[in-house]
């Protein structure tokens, strides 16, 4: 068992995806992981899942972590914040302004909160979809202020360590204005394209590749979640969507007269500004290094695959990015990877070598 830097007992309140991984992480350590949740259900089996245990009488938390929906978090963090007075408290919610200042509004000691937000999830929730390694090079962010000092917020740094995540500090005000911009706001604009599908026709459907899949593929999430979240950082993301319209606007006046003298160059510039804003997107592990990509044919049949990325593996070239693209109908796919510049040549070759179809 890996040694832990916290000493523990720590209370998770909210055993959802992110509080069952919480505890399930910090029990691999040897924690003692207290359980909370409104849900006896989610409780029972967050239990059984091995993500703690639940309450004690005399239970003395040393950390309290919160991770319930936002519009209830404020309300939450006071209430453990009064019952366990030695205890330091911080939550998973993804604003960090909002909270704060219902807690100043109720009261609460806010000298033991500081808000947290790992960045890091999965397509499911609920306790069932915890793992264990759900936060291992996710950034968390860590929103302090000035009411609590850096000694008091030593245990949450160490709750995030432990759980191998990659500590960020921010101010609440830099939290929410970055996550309504690299979260938030791509939310709405999917949502928003998702919704042209609605009425679309089926033949129209049928012929949507990877790249429809991409722009739409967050427009699943949970309305009811999306309501709390972009209700609390209302500001900041309407503020960077009328910039957003400010730009449609000027795409779509190019495109009003698409042969008339200069509408291509606006065109193409809007294109161009869109290449310079993915070109500044860091690759794995926050690294600002490009990578290029190889699209292989895999044939639909079990094994292929997994026999891809082996093969892959066994050619000794780091895989960095993998994408899946694969038509309705069709009976093999096309596996997208991403590599480093230096190693495209060699692992073409061998690949090719060894009977795979290169498509690009």
């Amino acid at each position: 068992m890996v040694e832990s830097r916290l000493i523990g007992p720590v209370r998770v309140v909210g055993a959802g995806l992110l509080g069952t991984s919480i505890g399930l992480g910090l029990r691999a350590r040897g924690i003692d992981v207290i359980l909370a949740d409104a849900s006896p259900t989610n409780l029972s089996i967050a239990v059984d899942y091995g993500a703690g245990r639940a309450a004690l009488p005399g239970d003395l938390p040393q950390l309290i972590v919160v991770c319930v929906p936002p519009d209830v978090t404020a309300e939450i963090v006071a209430r453990e914040l009064a019952a366990f007075p030695q205890a330091i408290v911080t939550d998973v919610a993804s604003v960090k302004l909002s909270p704060l200042q219902q807690l100043r509004e109720l009261g609460a000691d806010v000298s033991r909160y500081i808000g947290g937000h790992p960045m890091a999830g999965r397509e499911r929730g609920g306790p069932l979809a915890g793992r264990a390694d759900l936060f291992v090079g996710r950034p968390w962010v860590v929103a302090a202020h000035d009411a609590i000092s850096y000694q008091q917020a030593t245990a949450i740094d160490d709750l995030i360590l432990d759980l191998g995540a990659i500590l960020v500090e921010m101010s609440p005000e830099e939290h929410d204005r970055a996550v309504a911009l690299i979260s938030h706001v791509p939310q709405v604009v999917s949502t928003i394209m998702a919704r042209r599908l609605t009425d679309a026709a089926g033949s129209a459907l049928n012929l949507a590749g990877q790249g429809l899949r991409d722009v739409t593929r967050v427009a699943a999430s949970d309305p009811e979640l999306w309501v709390q979240i972009l209700g609390a950082n209302a500001e900041p993301v309407r503020d960077i969507l009328l910039a957003y319209r400010t730009d449609l606007d000027r795409f779509i006046d190019a495109l009003d007269a698409p042969t008339a003298p200069g509408a291509r160059r606006k065109v193409a510039e809007e294109l161009a500004g869109g290449n310079t804003g993915v070109a500044r997107l860091p690759g794995k592990h926050g690294q600002d290094r490009r990578f290029v990509t190889l699209s292989v044919m895999v044939d639909d049949t079990p094994g292929q695959l997994a026999r891809l990325l082996n093969e892959v593996g066994e050619v000794g070239v780091n895989l960095e990015d993998l994408r899946l693209e694969h038509s309705p109908g069709a009976q093999l796919g096309l596996a997208e990877i991403s590599v480093l510049p230096e190693a495209i040549g060699r692992l073409t070759e061998e690949l090719a070598a060894r009977g795979w179809r290169i498509a690009g």
